[in-house]
């Protein structure tokens, strides 16, 4: 088993089934009486997105990978793919029990406040004569039922779209099968009832209910919603063919995705085991795919239902708003400021403005040669862009990665590259094997001084949306270290080539593993020795933990006696409190509010030795985009920056221990893989990250109105 001892299989989840646990607790949100009704709503359905995202992705390689007819074991459990799947099946089935229970349980306080949902069992005869009539109206006149038989094959249908499937016979008794689309863009999704305000019928349960008038020749014995999810892992690398133009390669690849095949099937009712092995058999997936639901299938309409209930402020979340960085002043010239000392901005609880600020005045900047940009998920309508091409219509030069492959992202990117080029800026489509994942800007001026550097080094995407909802980190530095190694990463991505060296900057795939499995090592040579042992110590904050030979050497780092933290938010394939193995390990997991982003690696204790307030100099923190997960490691390109102020390390040190005390939103993982909430008996010792964060931005901006 790859040099695994079966001792040591106990210290392994299978990635699959971790993340699974982690999308149970978005949905343990959703039954949380603590959190607001109308958030709660919300974390329903993003539940159900996240797992219709999860079955087009990783159900559809591990399907892939069982119709290839080759054996491919999950290197850290020994599953198979049909293993996998097979558990991945029976899990969502089970959670499926607990998504029904939530939602009842939404709806029944939904209507506590004068909002429902109801269906034509619930509806007077006056009142169904109505909907009826609407439905000859507004709906009918746009449906286009059909028959399924030799003359109508069954069509092709629409990946997460709603149909109407339904079992008739006719006058001779025989069986047919008929199916309707459920949705347009020209019927409304929530149709509320006239003589109810506040009461709504979803419009697939109108149609299912008036099906009767569709095939007005049939009997109809059973019906049904339907929702197919398609497999939508296609990989680039894997079928591009070099004599095509990359963009107009990744266009056709977005319209191949929409046509790939099921890998699961949800049924609002319960059928016939017939007609089910009929329907599985024509759209060839396994019955055991089939998951009878018991909440309506598509989830979306409930930001209809927050809209509605818009005006009762206590179902929502208290309102925020990122305040301004207490270390830059957005009044004045950035860039002087930055020349003077590094700023650390952290999202959302302070605001992009900084940075965009940044981008514009370097645009304008006569002292400013180059802006150079690595993107992989941009806004609608977004500034940075803006601001981009404002620089090189100014007629500074503009280097841009545009990551064509970011996943589901692929179109908005290749309309975004569209404009950069119009506009002159200089476009690199990503870089051959590896998706570039990097969030790294690199400004480069030419002063009477000479040449100087102005980095910047994100968690997260430059995305002025996803500022305001997750929490991210960016480091902006006129370090010539750091700016020196990052005009070597650009000027690798513009040869089409990976960096192999680097003096501060961890960048994967060549010199980001070695170097965390370098920095782990000599904690463990400090753990070894008996006076430097308390020094032992490694934080680590990310998203996913599945890269094997990291995580083994964690695991070798606990067993020298290395205290390790590790706050995964994610998918965390890696078990803590194994006796001898990973009894020095914690890892705790957060969902809250905002969806947790930020990546921060800490080696070294970072108490200082004197018992002072600083960090202790021997202490190595960093923030980077990358996850400790393979594909991060070694098949991305990936940054992660070295942090030399003393202030904002402290600060980080700050937030690392804030997160890992987290005991309101926080779950900490068990040896016997299950995540639990943490007892708090003292109310005054409540901590909730999210929230001290955001108390702490309003303090720092009250603190800096009242200095003179």
């Amino acid at each position: 088993m790859d040099g695994t001892s079966p001792a040591q299989t106990g210290c392994y989840q299978n990635r699959e089934l971790s993340w699974l646990l982690f999308n149970e607790r978005v949905l343990d949100e959703a039954g949380n009486t603590d959190v607001p009704l109308a958030e709660r709503l919300t974390f329903a359905s993003i539940y159900q997105s996240n797992l219709d995202e999860f079955f087009m992705v990783r159900v559809g390689t591990l399907m892939v990978q069982m119709l290839s007819g080759e054996t491919i074991r999950d290197n850290k459990t020994n599953m198979t793919a049909r293993d996998q799947v097979s558990a991945i099946l029976d899990t969502v089935k089970s959670l499926e029990k607990k998504k029904t229970a939530i939602y009842t349980q939404l709806m029944d306080e939904l209507a506590e406040h004068g909002v429902s949902l109801i269906n034509f069992n619930t509806l007077s005869d006056d009142e169904g004569k109505i909907l009826e009539a609407y439905f000859d109206k507004n709906i009918a006149p746009f449906l286009s039922p059909m028959i399924i038989g030799k003359q109508q094959p069954f069509p092709f249908l629409q990946n997460g779209e709603l149909y109407a499937v339904v079992l008739l016979s006719n006058r001779n008794g025989k069986n047919r099968m008929g199916i309707v689309q459920c949705s347009n863009q020209i019927f409304k999704r929530l149709i509320e009832i006239p003589s109810r305000p506040g009461t709504f019928m979803l419009c697939e349960e109108l149609i299912l209910h008036c099906v009767t008038k569709l095939f007005s020749n049939y009997a109809v014995r059973e019906k049904s919603v339907i929702r197919i999810t398609r497999n939508a892992d296609i990989e680039p690398t894997e079928v591009y063919d070099e004599d095509l133009d990359y963009r107009n390669f990744m266009e056709h690849l977005i319209k191949q995705r929409k046509r790939m095949s099921p890998v699961r099937l949800e049924l609002s009712r319960q059928i016939n085991e017939s007609a089910k092995k009929e329907l599985s058999g024509i759209l060839g997936i396994d019955g055991s795919h089939i998951i009878n639901a018991g909440t309506p299938l598509d989830l979306s309409f409930v930001f209809q239902i927050r809209d509605f209930i818009r005006s009762k402020k206590e179902l929502f979340y208290r309102k925020r708003i990122p305040k301004k960085s207490p270390s830059i002043d957005v009044r004045k010239s950035i860039i002087p400021q930055i020349m003077k000392k590094d700023v650390l901005l952290s999202y959302p609880f302070e605001s992009i403005k900084p940075f965009l600020n940044l981008l514009h005045e370097a645009a304008e900047d006569s002292s400013v040669v180059s802006i150079k940009m690595t993107l992989y998920r941009v806004a609608d309508k977004s500034k940075i862009i803006d601001s981009l091409i404002e620089a090189a219509e100014n007629g500074k030069e503009v280097v841009v990665l545009v990551e064509l492959r970011a996943r589901f992202d692929e179109e908005n990117n290749i309309e975004m590259s569209r404009r950069l080029e119009e506009a002159g800026c200089r476009i690199i489509y990503g870089l051959g094997d590896y998706k570039v994942h990097s969030k790294l800007c690199l400004i480069t001026c030419h002063t009477e001084n000479g040449l100087s550097y102005i980095t910047q080094i994100g968690t997260g995407n430059y995305n002025e949306k996803t500022s305001l909802l997750y929490t991210d980190l960016s480091l902006i530095t006129a370090d010539s270290r750091i700016g020196t190694d990052a005009a070597a990463v650009f000027k690798s991505l513009l040869l089409g080539e990976t960096v192999d060296e680097t003096d501060c900057l961890l960048v994967a795939p060549n010199c980001l593993q070695n170097r965390i499995l370098q920095m782990i090592d000599e904690q463990i040579a400090l753990a070894k020795t008996l006076e430097t042992r308390k020094s032992a110590y490694i934080g680590i904050k990310i998203n996913s933990l599945t890269d094997k030979v990291i995580i083994d050497k964690i695991v070798e780092a606990s067993c020298a006696g290395v205290r390790i933290e590790l706050c995964v938010r994610g998918i965390c394939c890696l078990v803590p409190g194994i006796r001898g193995l990973t009894d020095n390990i914690k890892i705790v997991s957060i969902v809250g509010r905002f969806l947790e982003h930020s990546r921060i690696y800490i080696f070294g204790n970072p108490s200082a030795q004197d018992g002072s307030a600083g960090v202790n100099k021997e202490c190595r923190i960093f923030i980077g985009s990358a996850d400790f997960m393979t594909r991060n490691t070694e098949r991305r390109v990936e940054v992660a920056v070295p942090v030399f102020d003393d202030d904002i390390k402290k600060r980080l040190v700050h937030i690392f221990s804030t997160v890992m005390s987290d005991n309101v939103k926080g779950r900490e993982l068990t040896s016997e893989k299950n995540y639990v909430r943490r007892t708090v008996c003292d109310e005054e010792k409540r901590c909730s990250s999210q929230e001290q964060f955001y108390e702490e931005a309003y303090k720092a901006v009250s603190r800096r109105e009242v200095q003179p």
